[in-house]
Formats: structure tokens, sequence, C-alpha cells
């Protein structure tokens, strides 16, 4: 009779996710994943024929964790790009270890950072209509300028280096936003 599998592909790749969430996906190792899932390197290498193909995965997994916090962010300004700047400097504050992978690592697979930002929800390009049918000229490059702004402050907060509040950041990122249109 053929042994069970107990140690599903589910388990691994959550096991994994939670690894790099906590650690950083450069540490997630097959002999570090076994021994989270509690189990020998065999299953890992059963389910996945690398662990680029597992760090693939973890990846992906970590764009649509990306997309669904940013989905779940409470839009409160009216001001373009603002709501998307908040929800991206915070989740460099709450999740430094999947901000880094996602936005900090040249290994996007495959992925742009407007398609990460984008997501599935079409979100950039609706900010883009957004700050289109409030009257600005160059809706586009505006977002470049924003965007600079954004990933700075972004990149302070993963590394402790960011003192405001959430409120003075909104209060910034739209008088930012005003400049921009001049």
């Amino acid at each position: 009779m053929a042994r069970k599998i107990s140690i599903t592909k589910e388990m691994l790749i959550k096991s994994a996710f939670e690894m790099a969430r906590e650690e950083g996906l450069t540490q997630v190792t097959a002999r570090k994943l076994a021994s989270k899932a509690g189990c020998s390197t065999q299953p890992i290498f059963r389910v996945y024929s690398s662990m680029d193909e597992l760090y693939d995965e973890v990846y992906q997994m970590s764009v649509t964790y990306f997309s669904d916090f940013y989905g779940k962010y409470p839009g409160e300004s009216s001001v373009p790009f603002a709501n998307l700047g908040m929800a991206y400097i915070e989740f460099a504050g709450k999740e430094p270890q999947l901000f880094r992978l996602l936005f900090m690592e040249e290994k996007r697979c495959g992925a742009s950072l407007f398609g990460i930002l984008n997501g599935k929800t079409n979100a950039l390009h609706s900010e883009i209509a957004k700050a289109k049918a409030q009257g600005a000229k160059d809706p586009s490059g505006i977002f470049m300028k924003m965007w600079i702004f954004i990933h700075g402050a972004a990149c302070m907060m993963m590394t402790g280096d960011y003192d405001l509040s959430m409120k003075e950041t909104a209060g910034l990122l739209e008088e930012a936003y005003a400049s921009f249109l001049k």
C-alpha cells in the first residue's frame, strides 16, 4: 500500500509565505522550510522542482497580499494618488519584508511595478483617470512625481526612519499633488 502524503503543497507554501513575511524570502531555504513545516526536505522537492519555483509562488502570493491590503485600505482622500500612497507607505511599515520583496528587489517574476500597483482592480488606472477628470493636464507625469515622493516615504517607513503620523502623511501627499498640478 502506498504511503499517505501528509505534507501538502498548501502547507508548504503557507509556511514559506509566513517565513518570507517574518524573515524575508532570502531566509526561506529548503532546510528551514522543512523545519517549519515539520518534515524533511523530500516533500518540498516532491512538490516543487526547485526552490525558484517555490519562490515564484511566494512572490505571487505577496502580490495578491499587497493587492488585498490596498483593496481594504480606507480611501478617505479625494486627491488622486493620496490613498494609494497612504496604503503603500503603511504597507511598508506593517510588512517590511514583503515590501522589500515586492518593491525593492530586482526579481519581480515578470511583473512590473505598474502592474503590481494596478493590481486586479486597475487601481492605478483609476487614480490616473481621477486626476484627469479633476483637470490634471499630465496625470501620468504627476503620478511619476508623486511616486518618487511616496516611495521615498515608504522606504523611510520600512527602515524605521519615518516619524510622521498617517494624518500628517495624508496632508503632505495632498500638498505634493497640488504643487505638482502647477
